[in-house]
């Protein structure tokens, strides 16, 4: 591997996990097996109405001594809620992690040494049985692949660009806040229109009154404003993110910074933020380096990363990595 060029992206790996359900919905115990195309039916509930979703995770090689998970047990829970929302049979939270540990173990060649990078992990829930009438499907599929990767913005840690799209991520009372995969699908197009005109990604407003900041593509959005106090959309339709819980706990208890989560209109943000940045698994902590919103760009802390921003994703990356105490069990090894 080539592990000073690593991009985001897919790279076959040595197994991934798989595991089913019975004929009565029951989940029958999953293994590993050769990492390769999957078999799965024209008519599921996957394919034809979009009945699935997924998790993003990562394993971290903390400084040559062991292989780490970031919270792991949270990302599992939230596939339930996932689960739930989209009717199908959740898979157990220990369940869950045993195969997220099965498959990072196996696949331990893959993991980018030290910082160079780290093993992407994408647990996916998804209805494999046929449908034909708008239902849920007959049968599903818990399965787990990984990927070595690099960062997910090319040009490493920079701050990024923004657009604020005309488009909505999500509507209230639908599906923003679980990682439905249609949700995603949704994205794509104004994202791509963003990258063609030179951004980095998009900045969503709200679907009901377009004003208030919802997400940043795929990741959640924080704000310091200039009073010093740190804002986040606050739940509703965006994602609850885990990296974004991680960050605010880490704001209030570490640095002792006052931090709201509430509605923010892009007006504010615009007009009082000092420092803007994303947070996200594949994003972690990305600072932002201005937003540009009815044709004007406003450039955020002279277009380099905020010292908060930075401090924030010291401490987020040193306690993932084992680099710095982890008061709150955050990390998780993977036993061999």
């Amino acid at each position: 591997m080539d592990w000073d060029n690593l991009g985001f992206k897919v790279v076959p790996t040595k197994t991934l996990y798989v595991a089913r359900t019975d004929e009565n919905l029951q989940w029958q115990p999953g293994a590993c097996v050769p990492y390769g195309p999957l078999e799965i039916h024209p008519a599921s509930g996957a394919l034809n109405y979009g009945q699935s979703g997924f998790e993003g995770m990562k394993a971290f090689d903390a400084a040559g001594r062991s292989v780490v998970l970031f919270r792991p047990h949270d990302n599992a829970r939230r596939m339930q809620q996932l689960a739930e929302r989209l009717c199908m049979p959740p898979y157990p939270v220990d369940d869950f992690v045993a195969a997220v540990l099965s498959v990072v173990n196996e696949n331990r060649e893959f993991i980018p040494p030290g910082d160079k990078g780290s093993l992407y992990i994408r647990p996916v829930l998804s209805g494999s049985g046929p449908v034909l009438g708008v239902g849920p499907a007959s049968s599903y599929i818990f399965y787990v692949f990984v990927s070595p990767v690099g960062p997910y913005f090319k040009g490493g840690i920079r701050p990024i660009d923004l657009l604020v799209t005309d488009y909505h991520r999500a509507a209230p009372n639908g599906t923003g806040n679980v990682k439905a995969a249609g949700n995603y699908a949704a994205s794509l197009k104004p994202l791509t229109g963003a990258k063609s005109a030179g951004y980095d990604e998009v900045l969503y407003l709200d679907a009901r009154e377009d004003i208030f900041v919802e997400e940043v593509g795929a990741a959640n959005f924080f704000a310091v404003l200039k009073s010093g106090v740190i804002v986040t959309p606050r739940h509703g339709s965006i994602l609850p993110g885990i990296t974004r819980d991680s960050i605010i706990r880490l704001s209030m208890e570490h640095f002792s910074w006052q931090v709201e989560e509430r509605d923010i209109e892009i007006h504010e943000v615009l007009g009082e933020a000092a420092e803007c940045f994303s947070t996200g698994t594949a994003a972690v902590v990305t600072p932002i380096g201005s937003i540009t919103y009815r044709g004007a760009r406003h450039a955020l802390s002279d277009g380099k990363p905020g010292e908060k921003t930075m401090a924030l994703r010291d401490r987020l990356v040193g306690i993932q990595r084992k680099k710095y105490p982890d008061p709150y069990s955050w990390v998780v090894e993977v036993p061999r």
